[in-house]
């Protein structure tokens, strides 16, 4: 690995994959890469970066890199330019591990101490504020993250001069086909965060206990001047910390944790709102304390942080008048959070949730749970499912069950360009707050909207 100097990536354009092909380009690699057409949140950053992917994948991309970083999706290990790679005996490796490679900087010429945040939900916010923190205070870190453009990165992914390498540590599988791994598995931080458990993905896990062991099995590979940070409020660390020998440390709201969030936060201003947004800020505290910052100026970094792309995303005002959100959230869990928060932030506002499930596999084992997700809104439209390619259409998943189940407020509005429609049509004013939510492309019906200049 100490000699790679070009890297091909199969599936740039993935919010895993994006910020690995910018930190390689600025450590001085040659990088290329090649994707679908279709315009992904990572491709100003690409155009940003100097890379400009392949359209489409095909054997004659792979020139001769000494190595091949593959996705899961798009085929995986059966795509048609890993197999050209193979057959080329060029070193070809998942995404997942590039990231565990990457971390520990050999690949770049020099050691450096990794810090990783895993969990269902907070990854990207607590990393993107982690990340936001150190460079504020001048340590100039490598990271990783899993979105767009961060506005107080300017970027997801940097190779920094310092000593820190911050990476989001997925919790789904390295290539479902081939390797079941738990991506995070990869990685081997100094610092690792764990935001929450709970049972997310169920192509990848057997219940929610199974959920619970892999992610302690995630900490337990943790070095012995390691630490661990977690969140002592969630039932399911609760049992994990049972279990759990080595150094931890816990954070939250209940008065027993280590770091109590009021307590932490007191006189701080974040730039994001919601309960969940003040449990990574307080995640992102101990790993400043742990790194040797001064606590003035970890709370400086805090209120650097001015929030992710589609995490609770100002995309911009209706000519009607309606301010319009985009979020990533597609959990039944983080919706409701979500959606407390911005019922909170806006008591007096109608809110409009429009919902575009993710994958038949989690609505159909969340079912029950997504139907109490939408307390906290006046209205919520749901969309067909968004299928990941990874599995099959399932028919006994019924969107227009959902929305019976959910009760008067809800809708059935299968496409996009439906859902265009109606908004459009409602002209809704400015006592509203219109919020895309889910992790497919609905935060694309934006385009398609009448927004003010």
């Amino acid at each position: 690995m100490k000699k790679i100097r070009s890297i091909h990536f199969v599936g740039i354009k993935g919010v895993g994959m994006t910020p690995l092909a910018i930190i390689a380009k600025e450590a001085g690699m040659s990088v290329s890469g090649s994707d679908i057409a279709e315009e992904f949140i990572t491709s100003q950053l690409l155009k940003k970066a100097g890379i400009v992917p392949f359209v489409g994948f095909s054997k004659e991309n792979v020139k001769n890199p000494d190595l091949v970083i593959t996705t899961g999706a798009h085929g995986g290990f059966n795509n048609v330019e890993v197999l050209e790679a193979k057959k080329k005996n060029i070193k070809v490796i998942t995404q997942g591990e590039a990231v565990g490679i990457f971390m520990k900087g050999e690949i770049f010429g020099r050691r450096l101490i990794g810090i990783s945040v895993t969990g269902t939900h907070g990854k990207t916010t607590t990393t993107a504020m982690i990340a936001t923190m150190l460079k504020d205070c001048g340590l100039d870190p490598s990271f990783v993250i899993g979105t767009g453009n961060i506005l107080s990165l300017g970027s997801s992914g940097h190779f920094g001069k310092g000593k820190y390498f911050i990476a989001e540590a997925d919790e789904y599988m390295t290539e479902p086909n081939f390797d079941r791994t738990i991506k995070h598995m990869w990685q081997h931080p100094k610092i690792a965060v764990i935001t929450n458990i709970e049972f997310d993905h169920p192509d990848a896990y057997k219940s929610l206990d199974d959920t619970r062991e892999k992610f302690l099995e995630f900490a337990n590979q943790l070095p012995v001047q390691g630490v661990l940070i977690i969140c002592g409020d969630d039932p399911q660390v609760k049992k994990l910390l049972s279990e759990f020998k080595s150094r931890k440390i816990t954070y939250g709201f209940d008065k027993n944790n280590d770091f109590v969030v009021d307590e932490v936060l007191k006189g701080i201003k974040l730039s994001v709102f919601g309960d969940h947004n003040r449990l990574n800020a307080t995640a992102a505290f101990i790993v400043g304390i742990e790194v040797g910052l001064e606590k003035e100026n970890i709370r400086e970094g805090l209120i650097a942080f001015k929030g992710s792309k589609r995490r609770s995303e100002l995309v911009g005002r209706l000519e009607s008048g309606a301010l319009v959100y985009d979020d990533y959230a597609h959990h039944p869990t983080e919706i409701k959070r979500t959606l407390q928060a911005f019922r909170e932030n806006f008591p007096n506002s109608k809110i409009v949730c429009i919902f575009q499930p993710h994958t038949y596999s989690r609505t159909k084992s969340l079912f029950e749970q997504f139907s109490s997700s939408f307390d906290d809104v006046d209205t919520v439209v749901l969309t067909k499912i968004f299928s990941s390619a990874r599995e099959k259409v399932d028919p006994t998943v019924s969107m227009p069950d959902l929305a019976t189940k959910i009760g008067k407020k809800a809708l059935f509005l299968p496409n996009l360009s439906d859902v265009v429609k109606y908004l459009n049509n409602q002209d809704f004013g400015e006592g509203t707050i219109v919020i895309t939510m889910g992790a497919g492309d609905v935060y694309k019906i934006s385009k398609e909207l009448r927004f003010k200049n």
